[in-house]
């Protein structure tokens, strides 16, 4: 199973929605799982994991883990060169037994920037992928493959929305 991450943030709470499924083709989830926290950190520029990692972590003890074979998350895996981002901390907070992709809609500038763009659909505008734990290459060609004929694949798309759900801004 693969799992996506997002998170939301409002009034001082943040949503987390995870959805599941089996093959990067697939066109819906084989599950939909929600968590939410009620206190959350403010944001730090430059440590968002330190936001976002107690998020996922909170939500994946819904799941089994020995079932899951790759985490999706928004955002980054490394930042840059010998730098982690939400990603990198999630894969060291799982003992590097579950490889974690990130995939992030804007570009984290950097000198020595580890990312690889994807362009999907029509858009002009890339999503830039990092990954530890797997091939990033690999991972790259089955974004391009996700269903979904736009920028996000379909079932990001989802996860979006999802977290946007039932709350109050």
């Amino acid at each position: 199973m693969i799992l996506a991450f997002d998170t939301y943030y409002y009034d001082g709470k943040a949503k987390t929605i995870a959805v599941s499924f089996n093959d990067w083709e697939d066109e819906a989830p084989t599950q939909i799982f929600t968590d939410s926290i009620e206190v959350v950190e403010p944001y730090e520029p430059g440590a968002f994991y330190k936001r976002e990692l107690p998020c996922i972590l909170s939500l994946l003890k819904q799941v089994n883990l020995d079932e899951v074979e790759l985490i999706i998350v928004d955002g980054y895996v490394i930042l840059e060169e010998k730098h982690l981002g939400l990603g990198g901390f999630l894969y060291q907070a799982l003992e590097h037994k579950i490889p974690v992709v990130g995939i992030a809609k804007s570009e984290f500038v950097s000198k020595t920037a580890v990312f690889k763009e994807v362009f999907r659909g029509e858009s002009k505008k890339p999503l830039y992928v990092t990954a530890i734990g797997t091939d990033r290459d690999e991972v790259c060609n089955a974004i391009e493959r996700m269903h979904g004929k736009y920028r996000m694949p379909t079932l990001l798309q989802i996860v979006d929305t999802k977290t946007k759900e039932n709350t109050k801004h």
